[in-house]
């Protein structure tokens, strides 16, 4: 099916995050806290996920980024979170369960997980970096998170 076929029923409205992965995050923080100013809002692990991951914040309201700052719980298991250094960004998305279905139909490969809640508290689901025989659309080596962003981020954005 083309992407121009029917109307898209949903909107990018923003980057909701970048994440950057490493093998120490302290290492990371002492850049982006303690030199670049930026604040710790939250912290997440994931044994699923393998990731031990700090939250970082810059900008306000709807307007603030994520900044996420992740390194592996185990560097010998999958996923490795810190290769690539930049692990992904994160788009703000006004409607994720149509985008999710909308984008699926037309070929787009998700990663493994569906729609589920994410380190912040939003849903989330992921576009795979690579593409497969049977969805032929992917990031091009970029893992892609969709976030369904909050009633005041689409009437700020939106």
């Amino acid at each position: 099916m083309a992407a121009a076929d029917t109307p898209r029923p949903f909107r990018v409205l923003g980057i909701q995050q970048v994440a950057l992965g490493g093998t120490d995050k302290q290492r990371m923080k002492t850049l982006w806290v303690d030199l670049l100013g930026l604040a710790q809002t939250g912290s997440f692990q994931s044994a699923r996920e393998n990731v031990d991951e700090d939250i970082l914040s810059l900008g306000k309201g709807a307007f603030q980024v994520e900044v996420d700052l992740m390194q592996p719980l185990d560097m010998d298991k999958k996923p490795a979170v810190h290769v690539p250094a930049l692990n992904h960004i994160g788009l703000w998305i006004d409607d994720l369960p149509r985008a999710v279905q909308w984008l699926s139909a037309r070929g787009v490969r998700l990663a493994p997980g569906g729609i589920r809640p994410g380190a912040a508290g939003h849903d989330i689901a992921f576009l795979h970096p690579r593409s497969s025989a049977e969805f032929p659309i992917a990031g091009e080596g970029v893992l892609i998170e969709l976030v369904q962003a909050p009633a005041d981020v689409i009437a700020a954005l939106g």
